[in-house]
């Protein structure tokens, strides 16, 4: 037995398919299917039932894979505290993040972020904060980027900067020719493009403009996404919500739709979240410096006109 073929087998389980798992572990699909096959043989057990569409584990296996899990934390907790004590730039280090930010700040500082530390590995996945929280609970990941909520205490927090909403209102809404959006404007409008609820981007924005009519919208429009809410009120179509940070990615034409909230405007504070036994500071301290320093300065502290939400 390995912790190649426990990392293996977690890869499996984590996306119920061998072919997608080798992706991920960056080996052949022959290669993986064998290692696991091989680890079967020596437990004398399947640990997936292969008969399954998509592939899930079997009871056993399902244990096993629990304490595979473990094993695998407590092998990177000793790499990692060798890695600190080296205040060491490499290795493989993983990142969840918000869907609602990561379109709009990796591209800030990730590739010059990989072009300055070539021996790191960051792999990213994007997760809504429930998903976060819960993979750094079980080790998936080493560290999460998500909006400040409450709830949050069983974990270490990082400030990275705060990011205020803006409206982004359709040509042929009435609100178009509005050059401040106020909540109370939002009160009755029908033609809201909301995420899912879980996400803290929505819920906080809910709550924040009172949007009684939030829920039968929400009806409507529960399978989009930011990037296809944008393209809707684009067309001509209703309203929509985004974050400073895709502000600065839009086009001359683009920005005509984006309208500021009356003061107090709505704004989320970034951080950066880690497990309580966390060890490399370092590479901690690195990566807060470097989104930090992507970012407008005055983003890195709150302004007497915008409110927490």
């Amino acid at each position: 037995m390995t912790l190649q073929q426990l990392e293996y087998i977690l890869a499996v389980d984590q996306v119920r398919h061998f072919g997608k798992a080798a992706e991920l572990c960056r080996v052949t699909q022959p290669t993986l299917s064998a290692m696991i096959q091989k680890l079967e043989e020596e437990l004398d057990t399947k640990i997936f039932d292969r008969s399954q569409q998509p592939i899930a584990p079997t009871p056993v296996g399902t244990h096993i894979i629990a304490q595979a899990r473990e094993v695998l934390a407590q092998a990177a907790r000793i790499k990692n505290i060798i890695q600190e004590e080296k205040h060491s730039m490499t290795g493989t280090f993983r990142l969840g993040i918000l869907p609602t930010i990561a379109p709009y700040l990796l591209p800030c500082f990730f590739p010059q972020l990989m072009k300055k530390y070539k021996g790191l590995d960051i792999r990213v996945r994007e997760m809504k904060t429930s998903e976060i929280k819960e993979a750094l609970l079980t080790g998936d990941i080493d560290a999460g980027i998500l909006a400040q909520i409450d709830g949050l205490e069983p974990y270490n927090q990082v400030h990275l900067f705060y990011e205020q909403y803006f409206a982004y209102v359709a040509r042929e809404d009435e609100l178009f020719k509005n050059s401040l959006i106020r909540t109370s404007d939002l009160a009755n409008s029908r033609e809201l493009w909301l995420l899912d609820e879980g996400h803290c981007f929505r819920d906080q924005l809910v709550r924040f403009c009172q949007l009684k009519g939030a829920q039968s919208s929400q009806l409507a429009y529960s399978l989009g996404s930011m990037e296809t809410f944008m393209r809707m009120v684009e067309s001509g179509k209703g309203i929509t919500f985004i974050p400073e940070l895709a502000v600065r990615q839009l086009s001359e034409s683009q920005r005509e739709l984006v309208r500021p909230f009356a003061i107090p405007t709505p704004t989320r504070q970034l951080i950066l979240i880690t497990g309580k036994n966390f060890v490399r500071h370092t590479l901690l301290e690195n990566l807060v410096k470097e989104i930090q320093s992507s970012v407008p300065k005055e983003m890195l502290k709150l302004k007497g006109t915008q409110a927490l939400v």
